[in-house]
């Protein structure tokens, strides 16, 4: 017994040490690095480095253009994967890069043609002796170049596939003709990357680069083949340092909103659960400084989608936490010992938690592989929260909640027990639920036709200059204006002469100038003389200059989210299936999941809120959440079916005692993720509000859809095609 207490006590001071001590860090870094503080931040909170290019070659069509801006996107994701790179007027091109202050570093070779050079034999002799050399191919000629695994032969082959264009492909076979037995050498700007040798004549321009040792040696050649030419010259027109898109109060904000949400976490927590409440705070406690190390420590670029991932991964951190909690009240009430109700709660909860951080898992890892840009970041960072959270639920709370208990914390007063609801008929009123569902639904695609013929609006869905490219002004004044003089004194201005809301509106100074960038969706001519005249009236205007720029999402871009996305979903229908033994669990889940992404779709198609990177965060972190609400309730579906005669199920009433066993958990984690995002809406800047204002409503979607949908929907599923397979065997036993 006193070895118990020994080693609790051991636990519990070693917790406050390592929590003060990463506290320490997190505050005042380790060696010169590690600080909160230190932690970057992309365009949208910091700032960064922009670079304007102009395009040198006179005749370059539009595919070199997109070419060009593609590969550019490539190099800038080595920077950041929050970069932008964007078309500017006709014939500009425009890179930010955030986490960088000093342009110089990266100019060097960002913008340069980057020489990608294929030579046979000779011609590479003579390049490394400095005299003239022709080439097989440029980068240009190459199409495609993608890193892979060759299982052909019995064993793994890792491999880099090629493909040329038309021009590149017939020289190639030339080259590949003379060379039979011989190597031909692949150089990047003056350096010999891989020297492949040609085992026969290769005439349909495509290729492949074997034995290349490992899968990471073949996706590193692959990506500087890939990126190692321009297509188009580029010449350095201007190079800034630009402010934050968001403006500087959005970082301020956001972390009061976020110290504001746990502290009211806490209480909710306490008051609730009572001692285990406390224990909760201490292992969200070390759940928010862990995390703030990991930022440090994966050198991960803080964006406000980020911001999304991290609010996602502390709801599902209470989440494991309130399903722990709730299953000890059970224990307790069902006549255990604390003791065991410690011990069975933390067991019976195990399924469940893991089953709704896994599938999340799943949709974080498909995006991380699939997608680029604040997608990446996005997942990245929820992939990040996820994997801390269950630490913290399952080893650090549990750690500490036995610890307490064998101290003596065995008073069933500090726990509680479940009061008893009044039972429920869920599924009979579940018709009136997806009635009004179907209702909300179908409003926001009515409002889409409306939207578009709208003379005010103009298009189905209000999108952003992220999607739909916009007109950016450089306003050089006569003094400098801090971003939040900008935001006070210009950014009315804008919005009275342009009739654009405030929000769709981005500001960000230059350093060393008195210029202030100032980015809108696209205006029109009227809105341009507008916005100039309004300026030049209100301030002393020196210069102004202003351009059209293209989309800094790419269709690629694009089309790598939804794709992604499909596919995450199709493998968590896969997981929930395979783990209940049931396809009707995972198809009920994905339809609840789409249930809860349209409600938010809605919101924006009736309140026009702008459609751009946080409507993707948005969306994303909706997918994640509601999917992990869903789960637990099949878990107990699923619990409550396990050792009963299946001929004897009543399948109505094991959905609806075991809705209403999770009701208080699902109505108290909403609630807490509810308070988080409420006091970010309340605090925050008006482009956070619109983002947090489709985060409340898709966590009231999920809540709604958890306890309303999924389980009345997986009873019909089960009923229904149940009942025909049952018939359809019949009718073969009895010959009909």
């Amino acid at each position: 017994m006193k070895n118990q207490k020994g080693k609790s006590i051991l636990v519990i001071v070693l917790f406050l040490l390592l929590t003060v001590g990463c506290a320490y860090i997190d505050i005042f870094g380790l060696m010169g690095s590690g600080k909160a503080e230190d932690i970057t931040l992309g365009l949208d909170l910091a700032g960064g480095v922009s670079i304007v290019y102009e395009i040198a070659d006179e005749d370059a069509n539009a595919e070199a253009v997109e070419d060009t801006i593609e590969r550019l996107r490539m190099r800038v994701d080595g920077y950041s994967t929050e970069g932008n790179v964007y078309k500017q007027g006709d014939n500009r091109i425009a890179v930010e890069i955030p986490g960088v202050q000093n342009a110089t570093q990266i100019l060097e070779d960002l913008g340069e043609p980057g020489v990608l050079e294929f030579m046979d034999t000779d011609n590479y002799s003579h390049f490394l002796a400095g005299e003239e050399y022709e080439t097989v191919l440029t980068g240009a000629d190459i199409e495609k170049a993608e890193a892979g695994i060759d299982s052909s032969s019995g064993s793994n082959d890792y491999v880099v596939s090629l493909e040329m264009g038309s021009d590149g492909a017939k020289r190639f076979a030339e080259a590949t003709a003379a060379n039979i037995g011989k190597p031909i050498y692949i150089v990047y700007n003056g350096e010999m990357i891989s020297n492949p040798n040609v085992l026969t004549t290769i005439s349909d321009g495509a290729c492949v680069i074997n034995g290349l040792g490992s899968y990471e040696t073949a996706d590193n050649l692959a990506t500087t083949i890939r990126i190692g030419a321009l297509p188009l010259e580029l010449k350095e027109l201007q190079s800034n340092i630009v402010g934050a898109q968001l403006g500087e109060e959005a970082i301020q904000t956001s972390l009061l909103a976020g110290l504001i949400g746990l502290i009211l976490v806490a209480i909710i927590m306490i008051i609730v659960y009572r001692f285990p409440g406390v224990v909760s705070v201490m292992s969200l406690m070390a759940y928010t400084i862990l995390m703030i190390m990991c930022l440090n420590l994966f050198d991960v670029t803080l964006t406000l989608p980020g911001i999304a991932g991290i609010l996602l991964s502390i709801g599902m951190a209470v989440d494991a936490n309130v399903i722990i909690f709730t299953r000890i009240k059970e224990e307790i009430s069902a006549g255990k010992s604390v003791q065991l109700a410690v011990k069975g709660g933390f067991q019976k909860a195990m399924s469940a938690i893991l089953d709704g951080n896994i599938t999340t898992l799943i949709a974080a890892a498909v995006l991380w592989v699939m997608t680029t840009g604040s997608v990446r970041g996005f997942a990245k960072t929820l992939a990040l929260g996820i994997v801390l959270s269950m630490f913290t639920a399952l080893v650090v709370t549990r750690l500490l909640m036995n610890a307490f208990v064998n101290l003596g914390a065995t008073n069933e007063k500090l726990y509680g027990r479940i009061k008893e609801r009044k039972p429920r008929d869920y599924v009979k009123n579940s018709k009136f639920c997806f009635l009004l569902s179907a209702i909300l639904i179908i409003v926001g695609f009515v409002f889409l036709p409306i939207n578009k013929n709208n003379p005010n609006i103009g298009h189905a869905l209000n999108f952003s200059m992220e999607f739909m490219g916009g007109t950016s002004m450089t306003v050089e004044f006569d003094q400098t204006f801090t971003l939040q003089e900008a935001e006070d004194e210009i950014l009315p201005v804008l919005t009275d002469a342009t009739g654009i809301s405030a929000s769709e509106i981005q500001l960000q100074n230059v350093q060393n100038s008195s210029s202030i960038v100032i980015k809108t969706p696209q205006m029109t001519l009227e809105q341009r003389e507008a916005a100039e005249s309004a300026l030049k009236a209100s301030f002393t205007v020196q210069n102004f200059s202003v351009e059209n720029i293209s989309s800094t999402i790419s269709g690629e871009m694009q089309r790598d989210a939804i794709v992604s996305v499909i596919v995450a979903t199709i493998l968590m229908l896969i997981y929930i299936a395979f783990r209940f033994q049931d396809v009707r669990f995972g198809a009920s889940a994905v339809l609840a999941l789409l249930h809860d992404v349209l409600v938010v779709f809605t919101l924006y198609a009736v309140a026009h809120l702008s459609v751009g990177n946080t409507f993707i965060a948005c969306m994303l972190t909706i997918v994640g959440y509601s999917i992990n609400a869903t789960i637990i309730i099949f878990d107990r579906i699923r619990e409550n079916l396990k050792g009963q005669d299946e001929r004897k199920w009543n399948l109505k009433e094991i959905v609806n005692t075991s809705i209403n066993q999770t009701f208080t958990r699902s109505i108290y984690t909403n609630l807490t993720t509810f308070v988080m995002v409420l006091v970010l809406y309340i605090l925050g800047v008006s482009a956070i509000k619109e983002f947090a204002l489709a985060l409340l409503v898709g966590v009231l979607g999920g809540t709604y859809s958890s306890i309303c949908i999924t389980g009345p929907l997986w009873y019909y599923m089960k009923t229904k095609i149940g009942k025909k397979k049952a018939a359809s065997a019949k009718a073969v036993k009895t010959g009909k």
